[in-house]
């Protein structure tokens, strides 16, 4: 009997989509609409579906299988802003299964270039409600009464469930999210809003009910503890996404029993993931700036290095110890009748 070949880790091709107010770069998605391609290696040219259905829990771990099943849970986006990108909000994990049978969308986004007039409009200045956000979504005045934030290169933002966000002007980020089309367009500054940018059915009026209209409190761009690798600061920890930021300067040897997955977006420089062999051989696969890389569950025991320097990564991953009883991982993935 032929030996099971094991997984590796896998870098996709790029697909980008251009709007009015910039493009967007899919890193690594999951989408059904947008579903990336492994570039490399003898599973090049699969898609990550299609990983995720032959291979299950030896790409994303048991714990995240078992919640999840087949769909992937994280999805990586470069967003490159030049203008206005229309306003935006996202429903939490529990509106979105029940009204739309999709996953919520908490997001990060990590600010990689700022231009002297960027700007980042997230969440109200303000408290308000739902009348006033509607009027002033309709004639483009909502900015009036958004948080504006000044970005900087290395900023951090966590975007939670119901607050309206958009950036403006000159600026690059790396958009880290649960894998869900669940944006909503609350406002294109009347400008027509391209229509491949967002679901029609997901209008200003569906978000009303679950738009957080409280005042939000912009949290200073701090880490909130020590990451798992040596040196690394955590800066995002939730059940859907766990998010460190790692300046490599030296190489490091990770070893874990068992996954989940873990996801490295190189921001600066230059990194190699090394793969033991057999005897003291090794395989190499190397991340650039500007590459997501993922490393499956199964790979257990790998070397992470730079290979320039100042080399930052941002490391993904779902650590999950709940499963979702409306999943059964067995189940063949089934689309919705049409009508």
């Amino acid at each position: 009997m032929e030996e099971e070949k094991k997984l590796y880790p896998f870098k996709f091709c790029t697909l980008q989509d251009d709007y009015p107010w910039g493009s967007e770069e899919f890193k690594l998605a999951d989408l059904g609409y947008r579903d990336s391609l492994v570039r490399e290696g003898w599973l090049a040219g699969n898609s990550l579906a299609e990983m995720m259905d032959t291979y299950l829990d030896r790409v994303v771990g048991d714990n995240v299988y078992e919640y999840y099943g087949r769909q992937f849970p994280v999805c990586v986006r470069h967003l490159r802003v030049r203008g206005r990108m229309p306003l935006r909000v996202h429903p939490d994990d529990e509106t979105a299964a029940q009204r739309y049978d999709f996953l919520g969308k908490e997001k990060v986004w990590y600010v990689l270039r700022a231009g002297a007039d960027a700007r980042l409009l997230v969440g109200f200045r303000r408290d308000t409600d739902a009348a006033e956000v509607y009027a002033k979504c309709v004639d483009g005045s909502i900015e009036e009464v958004m948080n504006v934030v000044a970005p900087h290169a290395g900023q951090c933002l966590l975007i939670p469930a119901g607050t309206p966000h958009a950036a403006c002007g000159d600026v690059e980020i790396l958009e880290i999210g649960e894998s869900s089309p669940m944006d909503f367009c609350l406002c294109g500054w009347g400008e027509e809003v391209h229509p491949d940018e967002f679901d029609t059915a997901l209008t200003l009026v569906d978000a009303l009910d679950w738009i957080d209209y409280r005042r939000f409190q912009v949290k200073p761009g701090m880490t909130i503890g020590k990451g798992d690798a040596p040196g690394s600061e955590r800066l995002v920890d939730l059940p859907q996404l766990r998010v460190d930021r790692i300046p490599l300067t030296t190489a490091l040897e990770i070893s874990r029993e068992v996954g989940p997955f873990l996801l490295y977006s190189c921001v600066k420089g230059a990194a190699v993931i090394r793969l033991p062999l057999a005897g003291d051989q090794k395989l190499d696969f190397a991340l650039k700036a500007g590459e997501t890389m993922l490393v499956p569950a199964e790979c257990t025991v790998f070397e992470l290095g730079p290979t320039d320097r100042d080399t930052l990564l941002l490391e993904t991953t779902v650590v999950r110890n709940d499963a979702d009883p409306y999943i059964n991982p067995s189940a063949a993935p089934t689309l919705p009748d049409e009508e």
